[in-house]
C-alpha cells in the first residue's frame, strides 16, 4: 500500500511539473514580425499623411510604439532581409547584395526560437535565394514573386494559388494561426509582404483609388544634383529617364511603338505583356476599364520633357499608393485576428519593410542610396505588456537590431557574434547606453540602377558617405540645416572639425563592425563586371 501511494505521489508530481513546463512555455510572448517591400515611411500615415491613410498600420503606432529614427544597414532586398534574420552587417552575413545567395548554416534568430520551443513560421517573400531553415512552416514566393495567381515555394513543392499576392499571404497567415499552430508553444510568425515592390500592379479592390487624385509633386523632383558627387549623376533610377512607360506605368508597348518612345531597357514591354496575361479574363476586362482610358489620354497628349517626367510620377504614384491600399487592409485582417482570439496581449507585433524608397525625391524612384529616403525605414512596435500606448522613440536604431529584439524579448541569450542591440530598453525609454552613430554599407554595384557602392555614418545631426570602387569622393550634410540633403559640405572650411571627428568615427565604426571592404582594385571590378555580364545586368 505504501509502495502504491508513493507512485501516485511520483505520478501526481510529474504531471504537475509538466502542466507548470507547460505553462511557463505558453507565457513567453508570441511574435509577428511585418515585413514589406520598398515602403517608404513618406506614404505611411502614421508617419506623414499627405500621401495616404493607413489606418490599420498605423493602429500598431497608436497601441505601441513608433521609431522616428529607424534606418537599414543597405537599402536593398535580400541584403536587408539577411541583416533582419541573423543580426551581422552584409559582409559577415553572406549576402552583400542581391545576387548572393543566404548561407542557411548559420545562426538566425529563427533557429534559436526554435531550439528554445518556440513554433516559428513564415508567409511570404523571402528573396534569399536557398531554402528557409529554422522554420516549423514555410510557404515563399519564388525571387520577387507576383501579384497576381502567383506561386509559392513550400516544404513540399512548388504551388499556384488564385488570387491577389496579398490577400493570399494573409489567408496563409490566419489559416497557420487558425488550424496549423501547436496552440501549447509560443510561435514567432514572419509575415512578409511583396509589395509594394515594383513592378506595382494594384488589386483590383484598388484599381481606382488614385486615379482621380493629384499627388503632391516632391520639392526636389528635378534636383540637379549640383553639389552632389558622380555617383547621383551616373545612377539610374531617374523617373524622367529610367522609369518604364510600359511595365511602371502601364501604357502598352503598341501605344510606344504608335508614338515612337523607347524604353530604357526592352525587357520591360515582354514584362508588362507577361503580367498583364497572368490575369484571367474578368480581371484583365477590370484592369483594362481603368488603364484604357489612360493609355489613350497618352496617345492623344504624348506628354514630352517635363510634362513627361510628371505624367510619369503622377502615374508611379497611383499604382504604388494602391498596392499600400492592401497591405494596410490585410493588416488590419491579422490584428482583427489577434484581438479576436486573445492573442493581442501576449503578442508583440513589428511592422517594418526591409528598407525606404525614393518617391520622387531627387527625381528617383529606387532605394540603394545612403540619403534618407531610403536609408531610414519605418518601425512600429506593439507590445502591451511592455510597450505604453502612443509612445515615441527618436534613437537611432537599425534593422542590425531585430534579431538581438527579438531574442531578448523572448528571454533568450544574444550571441555574442550578434552585432546589433536590443531594442527592448528603448521601450521603456532607457537610452542611458546607446549609440550615438549608425554604419552603412552598400555594394550592389555594378548591376541594376548603376548606383555606386558606398559605406557611411550618420549622426543625430551630421552624415558623411564615401562612393567608392571606380571613384574616390566624399559627401558631409548638416541635417538640420539642410534635411533635404542637397549642399554637400564636404571640404566646407566651417565644418572642418566636425568633417575630421566624422572620419574618427567612422574608421572607429568600421573597425567595431569588422569592415575593411573598400577595394579599388581593377582586378576586382573587372571580375564583378563579368559576373554580371553573364546574368544580363551589365
Amino acid at each position: 500500500m505504501r509502495k502504491i501511494i508513493y507512485l501516485l505521489t511520483v505520478l501526481v508530481a510529474f504531471t504537475t511539473c509538466k502542466e507548470a513546463e507547460k505553462a511557463e512555455v505558453t507565457d513567453q510572448p508570441n511574435i509577428v514580425f511585418i515585413i514589406t517591400d520598398d515602403h517608404a515611411y513618406q506614404a505611411l500615415s502614421a508617419y506623414d499623411d499627405h500621401l495616404i491613410s493607413t489606418p490599420n498600420i498605423d493602429r500598431i503606432a497608436d497601441e505601441g510604439m513608433i521609431f522616428n529614427k529607424a534606418y537599414v544597414t543597405n537599402s536593398i532586398c535580400s541584403p536587408s532581409r539577411a541583416v533582419a534574420l541573423t543580426g551581422k552587417f552584409s559582409h559577415l552575413n553572406s549576402v552583400r547584395d542581391n545576387l548572393d545567395v543566404f548561407d542557411t548554416i548559420q545562426i538566425t534568430f529563427p533557429k534559436l526560437l526554435q531550439k528554445a520551443g518556440y513554433e516559428t513560421a513564415i508567409y511570404g517573400k523571402w528573396h534569399l535565394k536557398s531554402e528557409p531553415k529554422g522554420f516549423d512552416y514555410w510557404e515563399v514566393l519564388p525571387d520577387q514573386g507576383h501579384y497576381y495567381h502567383p506561386e509559392f515555394l513550400t516544404m513540399k513543392g512548388e504551388i499556384k494559388e488564385k488570387g491577389y499576392v496579398t490577400n493570399v499571404i494573409t489567408d496563409k497567415v490566419i489559416n497557420y494561426l487558425e488550424k496549423q499552430r501547436d496552440s501549447s508553444k509560443p510561435f514567432m510568425l514572419m509575415y512578409n509582404h511583396k509589395a509594394p515592390h515594383r513592378q506595382r500592379w494594384p488589386s483590383m479592390h484598388d484599381l481606382e483609388d488614385f486615379k482621380y487624385k493629384k499627388i503632391p509633386i516632391p520639392e526636389t523632383l528635378f534636383d540637379e544634383y549640383k553639389t552632389k558627387s558622380k555617383a547621383s549623376k551616373d545612377a539610374e533610377m531617374r523617373i524622367s529617364d529610367h522609369m518604364a512607360l510600359s511595365a511602371d506605368n502601364k501604357i502598352a508597348p503598341e501605344i510606344l511603338e504608335r508614338l515612337n518612345y523607347d524604353e530604357f531597357l526592352d525587357w520591360y514591354k515582354g514584362a508588362y505583356i507577361e503580367r498583364f496575361n497572368r490575369l484571367t479574363e474578368t480581371e484583365q476586362e477590370q484592369w483594362q476599364k481603368v488603364y484604357g482610358p489612360i493609355n489613350e489620354d497618352f496617345l492623344k497628349n504624348a506628354p514630352k520633357g517635363q510634362a513627361l517626367t510628371l505624367w510619369k510620377y503622377q502615374r508611379y504614384m497611383e499604382d504604388y499608393l494602391g498596392v499600400i491600399k492592401s497591405v494596410d487592409r490585410n493588416v488590419g485582417r491579422l490584428l482583427d485576428y489577434l484581438d479576436e482570439n486573445n492573442l493581442t496581449e501576449n503578442t508583440m507585433v513589428v511592422y517594418t519593410s526591409d528598407q525606404g524608397f525614393y518617391l520622387g525625391e531627387h527625381g528617383w524612384f529606387d532605394k540603394r542610396f545612403m540619403y534618407e529616403e531610403s536609408f531610414r525605414t519605418p518601425l512600429l512596435i506593439r507590445y502591451p505588456k511592455h510597450i505604453k500606448a502612443g509612445s515615441v522613440n527618436t534613437d537611432l536604431v537599425q534593422n542590425i537590431d531585430f534579431a538581438s529584439t527579438v531574442l531578448d524579448v523572448a528571454g533568450i541569450d544574444i550571441p555574442e557574434d550578434m552585432q546589433g542591440l536590443s531594442l527592448k530598453p528603448l521601450f521603456n525609454y532607457n537610452n542611458k547606453y546607446w549609440r550615438d552613430a549608425l554604419y552603412y554599407h552598400y555594394y550592389e554595384y555594378p548591376g541594376i540602377h548603376m548606383v555606386k557602392r558606398h559605406f557611411g555614418i550618420r549622426t543625430n545631426r551630421y552624415k558623411l558617405i564615401h562612393f567608392y570602387y571606380d571613384i574616390d569622393e566624399w559627401e558631409l550634410y548638416d541635417l538640420k540645416e539642410d534635411p533635404q540633403e542637397l549642399n554637400n559640405l564636404y571640404n566646407n572650411p566651417n565644418y572642418l572639425e566636425v568633417q575630421t571627428k566624422l572620419h574618427k568615427k567612422l574608421k572607429e565604426l568600421r573597425i567595431k563592425y569588422l569592415d575593411n571592404s573598400d577595394s579599388l582594385n581593377q582586378a576586382y571590378i573587372d571580375s564583378d563586371i563579368k559576373r554580371l555580364k553573364a546574368l544580363g545586368w551589365y
